[in-house]
């Protein structure tokens, strides 16, 4: 009989040896002389993988783009086909240009990401890939990012994602000697573009649908993002070799802030995401203002933003040239409105709850708020605006000069809403937690984004609230939102459209100016007139001359016809002429 081996260490007998060298055997192991039949890989030349991964990432990465494309074709199986042949050459075409030789698999594996990324974002939010949607991932902050980085968006990317570069690293290649490789390589570019041109030109009703519909190329993945790309690098090389030029160095106070009896104070808050179609101070139906309601103020509700997006119209909003002059490279090229007031003799700071100042103020002291400087306001994770409040009594209490302070909001930034404001101050209920929008309805993502507008109504209110208390200084304040939102409208989410198609939700922002008793005084002002100017609705292009307006300060740089105050000091002064017998003219004082 076979002797058992028992094992020691597990305490049970061990199995014969016989029957573990048979199971063994009896597995699919490789043995000596035996050769592991491979995998079978299909043989292609570089433009047959081209065309296969441009026809991949067109049937899996672009629904958003058929979605429009069968809009805007109204259907027709002519234009379809005509337009799907155009999108289908152009991603050949890139994929052609981008990868020769060795490199054409990386290239390739590149452009299956910048696809697949931001595929699920055109879908679900409607967004378009434009310069400025790159400008606002690139400045975009860790803490912004995490909110779109959802499951969804996950799951989406990897399932289009992982197939892709499965396709791109699975055939084999039949590349060709470097010289005719060349050759074919400028060749089949050539005749891709002829193709291109021709199918177009053969096409009239096409060209028409193109003009009309500026954006389709903006969503064709993965052409609109590497376009995109192109065109902010060069744009950032532009404006990153410029010097800012002087402006507003005549600038001095005026008779009214040379001779006003206390330190005047100007808050400038830099509202975010803030729509004016949401604002009860205009003609909203739910009450998301009660607050300022109760306020004596001028409120604008019709104001045209610079942009669509922070990184674009922050930067203008604080620029002297208007929105159809402004670009980056000019804006950096050029001084603004905080050197303007520094050139004054004027004490400038930044305050900052958002993704940063833009370089706007890289000349004056920043402050970003965290934890540190409010525990309660910031026990979500991310600081809500209240953060601002506590170090903001302390900076009035001790303020002993004329001083701008700019305060850069969250404010209503999403998709994360919820976290803008605390749960005790959720107003309006039920509100959907969730940052992909899709899983609410447009009634839900409307009741959790109006209490983001309730927040910032109550920490605005309670800003004012301060300066009117403060026995120190005469102060005053001013709000505009930099841009708006779209929830749900057409489809469309969130923000960052290209302006010339950006619906009104993302363009009409709200304004408000709110003036202490003292500061009214002190500067001639009266809000009744402010609110009443005689200019048309304003836009922010106006911000810059207000300000300065505001402020009585003297420049060339002040344009009268976009300042908000032009007219308003003349009328008190005469109002106050009138009943003290030229007291104030007598004085010296003039219109600002």
């Amino acid at each position: 009989m076979r002797n058992i081996r028992v094992s020691v260490v597990a305490g049970q007998p061990s199995p014969p040896a016989g029957v573990v060298s048979g199971f063994m055997r009896a597995l699919p192991w490789p043995r000596a002389g035996h050769r592991v039949r491979p995998l079978w890989r299909p043989r292609m030349t570089p433009l047959a993988l081209n065309m296969a991964v441009a026809g991949y990432l067109l049937a899996s990465c672009n629904t958003g783009f058929w979605r429009h494309f069968l809009q805007a074709s109204g259907g027709q199986a002519s234009l379809l086909l005509a337009g799907g042949l155009v999108a289908w050459l152009l991603l050949v075409l890139l994929a052609s240009v981008a990868g020769l030789g060795r490199a054409q698999r990386p290239a390739l594996a590149l452009l299956v990401l910048l696809a697949a990324a931001p595929a699920f974002y055109v879908d679900s939010y409607g967004i378009v890939v434009d310069r400025e949607m790159v400008q606002n991932v690139m400045v975009t902050t860790t803490s912004e990012a995490r909110h779109l980085l959802t499951p969804d968006a996950i799951a989406c990317f990897l399932l289009r994602a992982i197939p892709g570069w499965g396709l791109v690293y699975w055939p084999l290649i039949r590349r060709h000697k470097p010289l005719p490789g060349c050759l074919r390589w400028a060749g089949t570019n050539l005749l891709i573009m002829l193709l291109v041109v021709g199918v177009v030109m053969l096409s009239p009703a096409l060209q028409g649908m193109a003009r009309n519909n500026r954006n389709l190329i903006h969503i064709l993945l993965p052409w609109a993002p590497v376009s995109a790309g192109i065109s902010y690098a060069h744009a950032t090389l532009q404006a990153g070799s410029a010097t800012p030029a002087p402006l507003g160095r005549d600038a001095v106070r005026g008779s009214f802030l040379a001779t006003a009896r206390k330190p005047v104070v100007l808050v400038v808050v830099a509202g975010e995401t803030s729509r004016a179609a949401n604002w009860s101070l205009g003609s909203y139906g739910r009450n998301t203002n009660p607050e300022l309601a109760k306020r004596e103020l001028a409120y604008f509700p019709d104001v045209a933003s610079c942009g669509t997006s922070t990184a674009v119209s922050l930067p203008c909003m604080f620029s002297y040239l208007p929105r159809r002059d402004y670009s980056e490279r000019k804006g950096r090229g050029l001084e603004n409105l905080l050197d303007v007031l520094g050139h004054a003799g004027l004490h400038v700071e930044w305050w900052d709850n958002n993704t940063g100042d833009k370089g706007i103020a890289a000349r004056f002291t920043r402050r970003d708020m965290t934890a540190a400087d409010d525990p309660a306001a910031c026990s979500q994770g991310e600081c809500t605006d209240e953060v601002f409040l506590r170090p903001l009594q302390a900076f009035l209490d001790a303020a002993d000069r004329d001083t701008v302070l700019v305060l850069h909001q969250i404010g209503s930034h999403g998709p994360s809403y919820w976290l803008r404001y605390p749960p005790e101050r959720e107003v309006f209920r039920p509100a959907c937690h969730s940052a992909e929008l899709a899983r609410c309805t447009r009634e839900d993502i409307l009741i959790y984004y109006d209490n983001t507008i309730v927040e910032t109504d109550w920490v605005l209110a309670r800003i004012i609230d301060m300066l009117a208390a403060s026995r120190n200084l005469d102060g005053s304040l001013v709000y505009v939102s930099d841009h708006g939102e779209s929830l749900g409208e057409n489809g469309l989410y969130l923000h960052g459209a290209p302006y010339v198609m950006a619906p009104a939700e993302q363009k009409r922002v709200p304004m408000l100016i709110w003036l202490s008793d003292g500061f009214s005084r002190s500067m001639a002002l009266d809000t009744t007139c402010l609110e009443a100017g005689d200019g048309g609705p304003p836009s922010h292009d106006h911000l810059f001359a207000s300000v300065l307006g505001l402020l009585d300060i003297r420049t060339t740089a002040r344009e009268a016809s976009l300042d908000l105050t032009t007219g308003c000091r003349q009328s008190l002064i005469s109002a106050s002429t009138a009943g003290t017998g030229g007291k104030r003219a007598a004085q010296g004082h003039g219109p600002g």
